[in-house]
C-alpha cells in the first residue's frame, strides 16, 4: 500500500504545476485518496485519509521551478509596465484635448515647460517653435522667391 501510495503521488503530482499543488492541496489529497481507495479495495483496505506533508524535489526540478517563477515575475512586470504606459497615454490624450480647447492653457503649459528647463542647470536651453510658425515662415520664403 505504501509503494502504491508513492507511485500514485508521483503520478498525480506530475500532472500539476507546483503552484497549483500548493494552492489546492485538499483537492490533490482527495484525488490521491480516491485513486488509492479504488486500487486497495480488492485487498480489503479502506484508505480513509491522505495528507501530503512533504515532497522531495530533485535539483533539476528545483532549478526548473525557480526559472519558471522568474519568468512569471518578469511577465507580470511587463504587464504592469504596459498597463502604466496605457494609462499614461490616456492621460496625455485627455490633457491634449483640454489644452487644445484654449490657447491660453497651451501658452501656460509652454511657459511651465520653459521654467522647468531653466531650473535644470544644464548649459543647453531649447526653445520649441510651433510647427504652424515654421509653416508660415516657409510659405513666406517660397512666396518671396516666386515674385
Amino acid at each position: 500500500t505504501t509503494q502504491l501510495a508513492q507511485t500514485t503521488l508521483r503520478s498525480v503530482a506530475g500532472q500539476h504545476e507546483l503552484d497549483e499543488m500548493l494552492a489546492s492541496r485538499d483537492r490533490l489529497n482527495s484525488d490521491i485518496q480516491r485513486i488509492l481507495d479504488e486500487q486497495t479495495e480488492a485487498w480489503g483496505i479502506k484508505v480513509s485519509n491522505v495528507e501530503l506533508k512533504h515532497i522531495d524535489l530533485d535539483e533539476r526540478m528545483i532549478r526548473a521551478i525557480a526559472k519558471q517563477a522568474e519568468a512569471e515575475r518578469l511577465r507580470r512586470a511587463k504587464v504592469i509596465d504596459a498597463q502604466g504606459e496605457s494609462q499614461a497615454a490616456e492621460k496625455f490624450l485627455e490633457a491634449a484635448g483640454i489644452l487644445s480647447q484654449n490657447d491660453q492653457a497651451m501658452q501656460l503649459r509652454y511657459l511651465t515647460t520653459l521654467q522647468t528647463i531653466a531650473s535644470d542647470r544644464s548649459n543647453t536651453i531649447v526653445f520649441p517653435m510651433p510647427m504652424e510658425l515654421i509653416g508660415r515662415l516657409s510659405l513666406k520664403g517660397s512666396a518671396g522667391e516666386e515674385k
